[in-house]
């Protein structure tokens, strides 16, 4: 079935203003006839936004079938999915959103056998389902319980304080709490955690910087909070606190972008030294995995740039007067750690190989006690453990397995799963097949693919594909779920995902060789990812439709401006599109370790390169594409969507059969926290609009 108009030019595109704004950088010109979009509480973009989307609706609400499509996503995004389990004091904590749930509810059961309980249900705390659960840490005893909400999206947590024996709330409610890391005393009494500055304390456009870490005793006024690390660190560092279960050793680890941590120690029985730096020379990532009996654990790229196990003794570590790691578990060529945790006398990991998860135990030495089994060709999303305990907790997923937490009891045992998700009625995962495929990028890197679709399938170039990727912040994509699969799968259609340089699959690397002057490489492989399966029958053109979010926005962006005759539909989510002002909103300037900024005039010519809102030529016959903003965003400023509409709405020579439209949240920031009903009615968007632009029959 091919494409039809089915009416389209009855609802013409907004007429956008244009200005004549340039800026001269390093001697070029940069044309910006949208940067009157960039102020979103102006009235005239406010009036803009909604009648853009008053013509996307008109253009969605049109396509046939449209209204049944979304009944069937209500159904497959109803089924549950189990997330960040822990065992912690003999209790199992974990989050489940099941059924007609808006908001993920926290669960507390005393053992594994033991009854769950309702701890949190954030819906209970607002309307429309707009309150959500961010972030939540128990004590190491599991008796009392910090935890983040936050509204509409905006991810700007308060942190509040629960009793999980008797479920009451104690006074504590902590504004400014984003992504808080909390670090509780062995007796309760209070916590090392991060906030974010209080308006008035930092001009105003340094509100998304200054994470800092405070000291908060229960009951006291946080505003009285003593200020523990960060105060002359650079804005822009991250940092997360942990403190071992004696209550001594307090680490922080602070991150510069995803290219550099560094390790500070505080010896609390000798409190006034203060912290000291104990990282060893060299750029590198590290992750903090606790303190035992005096020794610390760290995962560590450094002189493994697939990660390996080193060891640090916190109370002689110093040779020579420097810093003296020693390894644990070595790196391995053929494998990449990308979790790991402490369990009583042990080490457990989550390593991938060739972008699949593994779970593996080693002895405090490095030897290794064999793998834990997982259920089948999936990915980890989390890992689980303590120093006081056999019990592994282990969070996955797969293409064909909603999200799970499996308990691990000892090396040989077969894993429980603690809270069983059910897969969608009718959905048959021995009728898929999962294949990962190799192919040659454009300088000749091999790059691996998943591929998913009904077995059987025929290779004559007329299957719908959805081509989706990231490549970008050392993330990993693997075999993960999506909800709407089965809907695909049922359409014949054929779901593929790249393992893009940018992203972790292969290791650090792998990540250097997608960002800052690299970052084209990330662009390469996803353009070869399409010519590969033209090339082999899965598709054709007018049947290729790709989709990215955030850093996957601008990998939508990029080759949609580099390659717009590859593909017929792109949907382009929250994303970053405008590569030279980008750093000067939100959170961007943490961006440029990655990306690098236009600033500095060599890092200019990278942007400018494959800077999408400045690739846009007049005439050239784009893709269809449907771009998402949430208002209340506070990663990704809502401008570059809203700029790039405009600018592609009048320089796309396809017309309306292939339109550019813009879907704006007005409660929802970039994407954390949406409820059931927002994500039902937005996947409907999204699969109706990428269906009809494919030629998939809804009707």
């Amino acid at each position: 079935m091919e494409v039809t108009k089915h009416d389209m030019d009855a609802t013409p595109p907004v007429a956008t203003r244009r200005e004549d704004v340039v800026d001269v950088l390093h001697g070029h010109e940069n044309h910006d006839p949208y940067r009157w979009l960039e102020d979103g509480s102006s009235d005239e973009t406010r009036d803009w936004t909604r009648e853009q989307n008053a013509h996307t609706r008109a253009v969605l609400a049109r396509i046939p079938g449209r209204e049944q499509l979304e009944g069937q996503l209500r159904e497959l995004l109803q089924v549950g999915s189990v997330t960040g389990a822990r065992e912690t004091g003999g209790r199992f904590f974990y989050t489940r959103r099941e059924g007609s749930q808006d908001q993920a509810v926290l669960y507390v059961r005393e053992g594994l056998d033991g009854k769950e309980r309702t701890l949190l249900d954030p819906s209970a705390q607002g309307e429309h389902g707009l309150v959500a659960l961010d972030w939540w840490e128990p004590s190491h005893d599991g008796i009392r319980l910090a935890y983040g909400v936050s509204q509409g999206g905006d991810e700007w947590s308060v942190l509040h304080v629960l009793d999980v024996d008797t479920g009451e709330h104690m006074e504590e409610a902590i504004p400014r709490a984003r992504a808080a890391s909390v670090a509780w005393l062995p007796d309760n009494s209070g916590f090392y955690y991060t906030r974010y500055p209080l308006p008035g304390s930092v001009p105003d456009d340094q509100l998304h910087y200054h994470r800092r870490v405070f000291f908060h005793l229960i009951g006291s006024d946080y505003h009285d909070d003593p200020l523990v690390f960060g105060g002359d660190r650079p804005k822009e560092r991250l940092p997360a606190v942990s403190i071992d279960p004696t209550g001594r050793w307090v680490v922080v680890e602070e991150n510069e972008g995803w290219i550099r941590t560094e390790i500070y120690v505080l010896d609390r029985q000798h409190e006034g030294s203060g912290f000291r730096n104990i990282t060893p020379e060299g750029a590198a990532i590290h992750e903090v995995l606790g303190v035992d009996n005096g020794v610390l654990y760290v995962l560590t790229q450094w002189q493994a740039p697939n990660g390996q196990i080193a060891a640090y003794s916190l109370e002689n570590g110093n040779q020579d007067g420097q810093v003296a790691w020693s390894t644990v578990v070595a790196g391995r060529e053929d494998r990449v750690i990308e979790y790991a945790s402490l369990t009583h006398g042990g080490i457990v990991t989550g390593e991938l190989e060739v972008a699949i998860g593994k779970v593996r135990r080693y002895d405090r030495d490095g030897s290794s006690r064999g793998d834990l089994g997982l259920p089948g060709i999936g990915s980890i999303t989390g890992l689980h453990a303590s120093p006081s305990s056999d019990i592994v907790v282990v969070g996955y997923q797969s293409f064909v397995q909603p999200p799970t937490a499996l308990v691990y009891q000892g090396d040989d045992q077969a894993p429980v799963e603690l809270s069983p998700v059910a897969l969608p009625p009718g959905f048959d995962p021995d009728s898929c097949e999962i294949r990962r495929v190799w192919y040659a990028s454009k300088d000749g890197q091999n790059i691996s693919m998943f591929l998913v679709h009904r077995k059987g399938l025929e290779l004559d170039g007329s299957n719908p594909v959805y081509l989706t990727g990231y490549g970008g912040f050392n993330v990993t994509r693997g075999s993960e779920y999506q909800p709407a699969l089965p809907f695909w799968l049922g359409h014949g259609g054929v779901l593929a995902l790249p393992n893009l340089r940018g992203g972790a699959e292969y290791g650090a690397a792998w990540h250097e060789a997608g960002m800052l002057a690299a970052k084209q490489n990330t662009f390469n492989d996803f353009i070869a990812a399409a010519e590969y399966l033209i090339a082999e029958g899965y598709t054709r053109p007018e049947r290729l439709g790709i989709a990215g979010g955030s850093n996957g926005g601008l990998l939508v962006g990029a080759v949609i401006t580099q390659r717009p005759e590859l593909f017929r539909a792109a949907i382009c989510m929250v994303p970053l599109l405008d590569m030279i002002r980008y750093h000067l909103f939100r959170i961007a300037r943490l961006w440029i370790p990655e990306y690098g900024s236009s600033e500095d005039v060599e890092q200019f010519a990278w942007l400018h390169a494959y800077s999408p809102y400045h690739a846009v030529r007049e005439g050239v016959e784009y893709p269809a594409m449907l771009l998402t903003l949430g208002e209340n965003d506070s990663r990704v400023d809502p401008m570059h969507a809203r700029k790039m509409t405009a600018l592609l709405q009048h320089a796309t020579g396809s017309g309306a059969v292939r339109p550019i439209l813009l879907r704006a949240e007005s409660d929802a920031g970039h994407g954390q926290g949406k409820p059931l009903w927002m994500r039902v009615k937005e996947a409907a968007d999204l699969w109706g609009f990428m269906s009809w632009q494919l030629g998939i029959d809804l009707a």
